[in-house]
């Protein structure tokens, strides 16, 4: 009775629009009053779940992405997409795609992306001859590109959950990363073929030397994350200090876009992003001890066991699996819930740690843009003042690609795990 009254509790919060996090810790508090279990128990699992080292670095790369952000950030990487491949066909579409591919690097979460590259442009877009729900899709559907390009806040989640190293996993998720982003510009060049889509003019060399050398600060930032985290400089966490001190050098010195007037307002943005966060990390591990303590995950466990143990079929149940509970439930509450007893699934058929961990990551971006519930469904429609039924419909050929990359990604393990092997 009272597993069925959390899930019930839960379900019903969701479907009324609650936040993830209060839908959590309601229907958690519900199942403790029903067995007579101290509330104690909130604030312990909750500090056990946010006690780690590594999720120290959450707040240092989100540190790091409003720096730069604030710093003129976003305007720059628009405009080296633009520069290289404005003159072609659907050339902005491309640009948003590339665009969203090298702020991924900074901002490490699909929404930050969908709203900094998004409130530029889609309107540049629509301004430009392109139908709005198209740009708010190309805008949606490219955001969950960020997550995979290193640095990525899931992907240090995934770290803190098990003992899988989060420089291997930010190694790891490079390849699908790119294999994302070229899905994706080549669906964008074949839709604005079909549909007649505007060109801009060609850049001369002048400009373009310029945006590449105004946009390789911006473009530098993971490539110095990677290479201190694999040559062993620092440790994720400590590479996410050291990014928010080359952001404020990059933004104060070199874009000018930062004053120091501006600091507290960003300290303060960071500080109330990280709290919800932390908060939402905190709620999940009470939703997720008692979801073990009923032992649901070894259920779930032998039930797909019980279907196959054929890795090719359990992989394709868990995809189908995740990229549902990716379209309704926040990325991290879900990773916290589910990611370790999956993982357990997983590594029993001989699927790699590694790649599990990437396989999970992408399927939750892919939800972020899968209707009904998509986050950045909803943040690109209110950007554009779109009908979300529009950004939905238009989002469909996205969604094939998408669906198609993580296909490639979960049977083909080389393309997650070729760089680690080869670095670590």
């Amino acid at each position: 009775m009272e597993v069925y009254a959390l899930f019930t509790v839960f379900l019903v919060l969701l479907a009324l629009g609650f936040p993830i996090a209060i839908t959590l810790g309601m229907s958690s508090l519900v199942y403790l009053w029903l067995t007579d279990i101290s509330f104690t128990v909130i604030p312990q699992k909750m500090f056990s779940g946010i006690d780690s080292f590594v999720l120290l670095c959450i707040s240092g790369f989100i540190l790091a992405g409003n720096l730069m952000n604030r710093g003129n950030i976003t305007e720059q990487i628009i405009g080296l997409s633009n520069a290289l491949l404005g003159h072609i066909r659907g050339g902005l579409g491309l640009a948003n795609v590339s665009g969203s591919m090298l702020f991924g690097g900074v901002s490490g979460t699909a929404v930050a992306d969908t709203a900094s590259i998004g409130s530029v442009m889609i309107p540049g877009m629509a301004k430009s001859g392109y139908d709005k729900p198209f740009a708010a899709a190309v805008t949606a559907a490219s955001s969950t590109i960020g997550p995979i390009i290193p640095p990525s806040v899931p992907m240090i989640i995934v770290g803190t959950l098990t003992s899988i190293s989060v420089g291997k996993l930010f190694l790891a998720g490079a390849v699908p990363g790119l294999l994302l982003g070229a899905g994706m510009m080549a669906t964008t060049y074949y839709l604005a073929l079909k549909r007649g889509y505007p060109k801009e003019k060609r850049a001369t060399l002048r400009e373009l030397l310029v945006h590449l050398k105004t946009g390789s600060w911006a473009i530098s930032l993971t490539l110095f994350i990677l290479v201190g985290i694999i040559g062993g400089y620092f440790t994720p966490t400590e590479a996410s200090v050291v990014a928010s001190l080359y952001a404020f050098i990059i933004g104060k010195f070199i874009y000018k876009g930062l004053s120091i007037k501006d600091l507290p307002g960003i300290m303060l943005s960071t500080a109330v992003t990280t709290a919800s966060l932390m908060l939402l990390v905190g709620l999940a591990n009470v939703f997720g001890w008692i979801l073990t303590s009923e032992q649901i995950p070894q259920k779930i466990a032998s039930a797909i066991l019980t279907i196959s143990d054929n890795p090719i079929v359990v992989l394709l149940i868990i995809n189908l699996l995740l990229l549902l509970v990716g379209s309704f439930m926040e990325t991290i509450a879900a990773l916290i819930i589910l990611f370790p007893t999956l993982l357990g699934v997983a590594v029993a058929v001989g699927v790699d740690p590694v790649h599990f961990g990437i396989i999970a990551v992408l399927n939750l971006m892919i939800g972020l843009t899968t209707p009904p519930v998509g986050v950045c469904l909803f943040v690109a429609s209110g950007i554009g003042g779109i009908p979300m039924e529009k950004v939905a419909k238009a989002i469909i050929p996205f969604l094939i690609c998408n669906i198609t990359i993580l296909m490639l990604v979960t049977y083909i393990p080389a393309l997650s795990l070729w760089l680690p092997s080869m670095f670590m």
